[in-house]
């Protein structure tokens, strides 16, 4: 076991549901200097695992953990903190109650005060849904957060978003007719449709026209599409990939009784130096969503990733895109938060 568990305890959660014994699953990087200051915060995305977050973790890199004390938390669903997988009855698989973005930032707010007696973050950055626990950091710990960088994240679902979120859904839900009953039902195989059906949002128009997969070992799109969307998605427990779906599709940084549904004053709410870099080509966490949000956020600049990788732009497979991140980091790291 390459992470440690934080022990939340039993847990009231947005829903007014309690979760018994909810636990989180992190790993740190580097050391926690005298000051606690050099803290970097990199949540995980859907589907993700602290172990797809190391690519953008190294020496010389902007997350440097000759520098930074870096944390990884895992979301509450991905298998490792408390999710339908490995829970017990009753809120073991279908029946794992609903866990928000806020539940989510609320504890890992737990594991840095009450572990680390961390009081001031120095930057929160994640890809996607870690993009959006990014701004879900600042909009709820303003005073806290020194700088956040969401990339390939927006700051809630907007409607095209949630009706992507719910075609993937679906394309579970079926192999049981849709039927909340049967959901104990599903397995590991019924994921092949989730990745046949993601495989054409999470990458471009012109990355499929241009035949990219190719530079991956590819030889045919249909090698590219099971070989990759399908074997990584059957890999997933379904149980934990519909409550991870659950959290995107409901992962508004307003939800809260801090804002009360109030985006506009959440995202005005915002301290913090914010760095946003969308894919200039995502699908359905658009560039024109983030322009939307960045204006609204006091100390925002947008930082498009110019690139045909899609939502993968921030994945950590194409080496341009990489480089891009890491610099606009260094970068947004190097600035006074005293300006």
């Amino acid at each position: 076991m390459d992470y440690e568990i934080f022990n939340l305890g039993d847990v009231l959660l947005q829903s007014g549901v309690t979760l018994p014994n909810a636990f989180l699953a992190y790993k740190t990087y580097g050391k926690l200097n005298e000051q606690k200051d050099n803290v970097i915060v990199y949540p995980t995305a859907f589907g993700d695992q602290h172990v797809q977050n190391e690519w953008l973790i190294g020496s010389g890199m902007a997350l440097d953990p000759e520098k930074y004390f870096i944390i990884v938390p895992n979301l509450l669903g991905n298998g490792l903190s408390s999710s339908p997988s490995n829970t017990p009855p009753p809120f073991d698989r279908a029946n794992f109650p609903q866990v928000t973005t806020y539940d989510n930032v609320r504890f890992q707010h737990q594991l840095l005060t009450e572990k680390f007696g961390i009081q001031k973050i120095a930057l929160v950055v994640g890809w996607s849904m870690g993009g959006i626990q990014a701004f879900q950091w600042g909009a709820s710990y303003p005073e806290m957060v020194e700088r956040i960088a969401p990339f390939g994240g927006i700051a809630k679902p907007w409607p095209h978003t949630f009706v992507v979120l719910e075609g993937v859904k679906a394309s579970l839900l079926s192999a049981v007719g849709f039927d909340p009953s049967k959901l104990n039902q599903l397995s590991s195989t019924d994921m092949r449709a989730v990745g046949r059906v993601y495989a054409g949002w999470g990458l471009s128009h012109a990355f499929y026209r241009e035949g990219l997969y190719r530079e991956m070992g590819f030889d045919t799109l249909e090698d590219f599409v099971a070989g990759v969307w399908e074997d990584s998605f059957m890999n997933m427990d379904p149980h934990n990939v519909l409550a991870m779906l659950w959290t995107g599709q409901h992962a508004d940084i307003s939800a809260n009784p801090s804002y009360n549904g109030d985006f506009d004053k959440a995202l005005q709410s915002i301290k913090a130096l914010a760095c946003i870099m969308p894919g200039s080509t995502d699908l359905f966490c658009t560039a024109d969503d983030n322009e939307y949000e960045a204006k609204r956020i006091p100390n925002a600049v947008l930082k498009p990733i110019q690139s045909i990788w899609g939502h993968f732009a921030g994945r950590g497979i194409n080496s341009a895109d990489n480089q891009f991140i890491d610099d606009n980091l260094k970068h947004l790291l190097s600035l006074s938060t005293n300006e």
